[in-house]
Formats: C-alpha cells, structure tokens, sequence
C-alpha cells in the first residue's frame, strides 16, 4: 500500500509493481494523478493487473476511516504499509487548516497516518508470521533533529518550515513508540530519510520566493537526487535483513542511525501517543471507534 503519487511515491509504486505482487493499493488525493500513476507503472514494467487505485484524503479524518475499513472489508490481509505521503507547507508559505480543523500539515504528515496505522494494525498482526514478517514504513527526514514538541503550546508554530520539522520529529517518534507496542507481534516499524529529491513539492517552494533565496534554492537543487533514487533508499532497509541491529530502526543513506534524542525519548513518546488519541477522540467522538491500546 502506498500513499501520495508524485515524485517517491510513484517510484515505490513502480519498482514494487515491477515484483508483480499479489495486490498493490496506491491510495490517492487525486484520482486523476492515480490514473496516471497506473499508466506509468504499466509503461515501466507492464505489471499493472494486481494494482489498484483507491481514493483517501489524509486532510479529511473521515476519508481515512473509510478507506481503513473498505480494505480491512475487501482485501483483509496487508504486509506493507507505506506511510508514504507529505505535505510542505513552504509551498503554500501560509499555515492553514483542514475541514477537521487541524492545521494541514500537521494531519497530513502526522495525525493522519497515526489514525490510518492504528486502524490497519490488526490487520497487519493477522498478516504477519515468523517466516513471512509484516512491516510498516514512514517516510521521513533527518530534519527530524530540528523538531520540537511543546504540549502547552502545541499548535504555537513560529512558521510552515517549523510545521514541517515539528511533524518529522512527531513521526520517528511514533514509528519508534510502535516497535515497544508491538514487540512479540512479527510486525515492525521503520523511518526511512529518502535523501534530498527532486519533486514537484520543492517546484512549488521555490515558485513564489524572492530572487536571492530562489538562486539559493536552485543551487541547493543541484545536488538533490532523482524519486527513483529516493524510492530505492526507502526499499533497500526495507527488504534488508541487516547483520546490524543498532535499536533504532531509523535509516539514512540505506544505514541504520541513532535519530535525535528527543526521537528516542519513551517518556515523550507515550505522552504523544496519548495525546494524538485524545486529538481524534475529542475531535470526531461521534464518528470515530475508540483506537484500541496495542
């Protein structure tokens, strides 16, 4: 299963289609660049039979839980979960909120994937066993170490890029509070940092930006890398089986590294968790099932 359909994540489509899986559900915004997804995976490597096209809005709770509970329904078995997709904000350079009223990219980068996750977990811990292990992918970003989490203060965000860092840090640290939560399961999480990528999103960044930091902008470009480049970094630790275990389950450069400390704080971890429940519950208490404690 995979999310968003530029750059990385129409790479990941394709490279994982090109193994002609048994079911591959790319879960969209947008059905039309979905569609063009599916052309580009039949194109590359002509296995295009099992994919499918699903429609989920992470801006939209509810379209979350519906998608949750159609594949839970129809298919019933899942063994990757690619928590794939992102917002930037830099894009819009404005903070804005969703129809559930949370700030975008805060829903989109993090308490919608936190939502999505949990409502897929016993699926996965059904799907998973000791010879075929499920897992569950975030991809992520070393500017992960630039996040803070103030909870008196949570949605006091200084500007869209500290948005941004902030939801990154929210990430790890959930990927890494799942592995405590679901230790003894044959289901483990990862945070994968993909490398600097080439993409719509940092097009869009740069449109609307004064000359000086749109020239600082370009040369940084210079050495981002290409989404197949992007996709193979998130699919090398993915399928590894590494002879180094450091704990993390953090990668950067396809290697296993220590995050930020704040990443591996347990203390701060359970507070998040606990307080991405309450989020959802008092937000959408008459739609929304109790998320169970794993």
């Amino acid at each position: 299963m995979l999310k968003k359909t530029p750059g990385v994540g129409r790479s990941l489509a394709a490279f994982i289609a090109s193994y002609n899986p048994k079911k591959l559900i790319l879960a969209v915004r947008n059905r039309a660049k979905g569609e063009a997804t599916l052309e580009f995976i039949e194109t590359r490597n002509g296995h295009s039979n099992n994919v499918e096209v699903w429609d989920m809005d992470l801006a939209d709770l509810k379209s979350v839980k519906s998608f949750a509970e159609k594949f839970i329904k129809e298919v019933g078995e899942l063994h990757l979960l690619f928590n794939n997709a992102g917002s930037a904000p830099m894009e819009l350079m404005k903070i804005k909120n969703t129809k559930n009223n949370f700030e975008v990219t805060f829903q989109v980068n993090y308490l919608s994937q936190f939502l999505l996750t949990n409502l897929l977990l016993d699926t996965l811990k059904k799907s998973a066993s000791p010879e075929f292990p499920c897992k569950i992918i975030n991809t992520n970003s070393k500017e992960h170490r630039l996040g803070t989490i103030d909870f008196e203060n949570f949605s006091g965000h200084k500007s869209a890029c500290h948005i941004y860092v902030n939801t990154k840090l929210m990430g790890v640290i959930f990927s890494n509070e799942l592995n405590r939560k679901l230790k003894g399961t044959n289901v483990s999480s990862l945070a994968i940092h993909p490398g600097l990528i080439k993409s719509k999103v940092s097009h869009l960044y740069n449109k609307n930006r004064k000359f000086k930091k749109k020239l600082f902008h370009n040369f940084f470009m210079l050495f981002a890398k290409s989404p197949d480049y992007g996709a193979l970094q998130i699919l090398i630790p993915t399928f590894s089986i590494s002879k180094r275990n450091l704990g993390y389950s953090y990668y950067e450069n396809c290697k296993e590294v220590k995050p930020s400390d704040k990443a591996l704080n347990e203390a701060l971890a359970k507070k998040l968790w606990d307080y991405s429940d309450k989020l959802l519950k008092s937000k959408i208490l008459k739609i929304f099932k109790k998320i169970k404690k794993n």
